[in-house]
C-alpha cells in the first residue's frame, strides 16, 4: 500500500522543513516524496533536518508544476486548514487513511500539502478529490509543515497494518489526474461552443463542475463515453474534434461493451 503513495510538497520556501518531512515520512514507511517548484533544493539544511532520511531526498523527484506531480494518480488528496466558498468534500486524516487504503493497491495516490505561509491556493485544491483538515485545536491551528505531514503518515501507516479492511475491485481502472484534466479542457471547450458557459464571466461553473465530476470518481470507460458525448455534440453542430491534440482519448469506440 506505502509504496504506491506519494506525498507533493508545493513550492515550500524554508530547505530545513523539506529535510524534516522526509523524516516524517521515512519513520511511517513511506518513501515517494515530490517537490513543485522548491525555492532551495537541493540544499545543506534539508540533509541536516533529514536526521538519517537522506535517501528520501536523494530520489526526491522536483517538477515546476502540480499537474505534473499527480499526473498519473487517481486519488488525489489535499491537506488544508481552511475552508472555502466553494467547499470541497471534508474528511479528517483517519477517514482519508481508510480511503487510501482501500485503492492504494491499484492505484497511485497523491497528498498534497501547500507552502508554509498560505497553505494550499483554491486553484491547487480543485485538483484534488478530497480535502483533509486535521483537527487542531481551533484557538490555536497552525502546525509545522513537517507536523501536519507527520500526522498524516501517522494515519496512513495505521491503515497500511490493518490487513482486515477490504480492497475496492472495479473492472476498469480509475480515470488519472491527467485523463481528468483533459476531460476538463474538452468539457469547457464544448459548454463554450453552445454557449452555455460564458467566459467573459464564467463565475464558478467550471469550478462546481470538477467538484462534481471528481466526487464521482468515473473510472476510463467512464471517461471514454463521457469524453465521446462531447464529441458527439460538436459532431453535430458541425464541427470535428481535434483528436491529434489529445493521442490518448479513444473517441466513441467499445463505449457499448
Amino acid at each position: 500500500m506505502l509504496e504506491n503513495i506519494r506525498i507533493v510538497l508545493i513550492n515550500t520556501s524554508h530547505p530545513g522543513n523539506i529535510g524534516s518531512v522526509a523524516r516524517a515520512m521515512k519513520t511511517m514507511g513511506l518513501l515517494d516524496l515530490w517537490l513543485v517548484g522548491p525555492l532551495q533544493f537541493p540544499h545543506a539544511k534539508a540533509e541536516e533536518m533529514a536526521s538519517g532520511a537522506t535517501d528520501v531526498l536523494a530520489q526526491a523527484t522536483v517538477v515546476n508544476t502540480l499537474d505534473e506531480a499527480i499526473a498519473d494518480c487517481c486519488l488525489v488528496v489535499g491537506t488544508s486548514a481552511r475552508m472555502r466558498a466553494v467547499p470541497w468534500p471534508l474528511v479528517s486524516p483517519r477517514a482519508a487513511a481508510e480511503k487510501i487504503r482501500a485503492e492504494a493497491p491499484a492505484n497511485q495516490i497523491a497528498v498534497i500539502f501547500g507552502n508554509e505561509q498560505s497553505g494550499l491556493s483554491n486553484a491547487e485544491l480543485e485538483r484534488c478529490h478530497l480535502h483533509v483538515n486535521i483537527p487542531a485545536n481551533p484557538d490555536y491551528s497552525s502546525l509545522n509543515l513537517a507536523a501536519a505531514v507527520q500526522v498524516i503518515t501517522y494515519e496512513l501507516r495505521v491503515a497500511s497494518l490493518d490487513t482486515s479492511a477490504a480492497t475496492e475491485k472495479w473492472d476498469y481502472r480509475l480515470a488519472t489526474h491527467e485523463e481528468m484534466e483533459k476531460f476538463f479542457t474538452h468539457l469547457q471547450e464544448v459548454l463554450v461552443e453552445i454557449d452555455f458557459l460564458k467566459m467573459s464571466a464564467p463565475r464558478k461553473l467550471m469550478t462546481r463542475l470538477r467538484r462534481f465530476f471528481n466526487r464521482a470518481r468515473p473510472d476510463v470507460m467512464e471517461m471514454n463515453i463521457l469524453r465521446g458525448m462531447l464529441s458527439a455534440v460538436q459532431t453535430a453542430r458541425g464541427r470535428r474534434p481535434d483528436e491529434s491534440r489529445d493521442p490518448g482519448y479513444y473517441g466513441t469506440q467499445d463505449i457499448n461493451e
